[in-house]
């Protein structure tokens, strides 16, 4: 497989289908930002301890590729089998986001980001995840885009910030209340 074709050299890309649009198109701006949260979980996966979320986080990496060949497609014109998101996807992460906060004291203020690399990267990789849902809601208003991606990327938010509370908890890091100033 040759790596450049050098047929996006005009700002122009190929749908799954055939169909070609600019690159800043908004399906593009969506598995795009898709793609840029995988990265940022590979990172996070990289940096955690827990065979558990490693795991998990290799699953949820699988399911963004589901998720970026599903935005990738123009559905009017493909013929091509693409794979599936399930509802069982997003269970999983409401399982493992209720198995992490059983533990966890309760929420009580906002938090803000940081104090350590891995519970920022968490942060991070959560903000892109909310950029992508957002890119996805958008083009899900123009254009047909399953319920359950969405519902994917708004859950898997919620689980990167859970996510980042429990490395505080179990590297015994204060987390960074936020108390606005009045």
């Amino acid at each position: 497989m040759k790596i450049y074709t050098k047929t996006g050299d005009k700002g122009l890309t190929s749908l799954i289908g055939g169909t070609r649009v600019p690159k800043s198109h908004i399906r593009i701006e969506a598995y795009g930002t898709v793609d840029e949260l995988n990265a940022y979980i590979g990172l996070v996966r990289d940096q955690v301890v827990g065979q558990n979320e490693i795991q998990v986080l290799k699953e949820i990496q699988d399911r963004l590729f589901t998720i970026g060949a599903v935005l990738a497609a123009d559905y009017e014109k493909t013929k091509q089998k693409l794979p599936d998101l399930l509802n069982s996807d997003i269970e999983l992460l409401e399982k493992e986001i209720d198995t992490i906060n059983q533990y966890l004291p309760p929420l009580k203020h906002f938090i803000l980001p940081g104090g350590h690399v891995l519970i920022a990267h968490c942060h991070i990789a959560r903000c892109v995840c909310r950029r992508a849902e957002r890119a996805v809601v958008y083009l899900a208003q123009q254009n047909f885009v399953d319920d359950k991606v969405i519902v994917y990327l708004n859950r898997l938010s919620d689980y990167l910030f859970i996510l980042s509370r429990k490395v505080a908890f179990d590297l015994k890091v204060p987390e960074n209340i936020w108390v606005p100033r009045m």
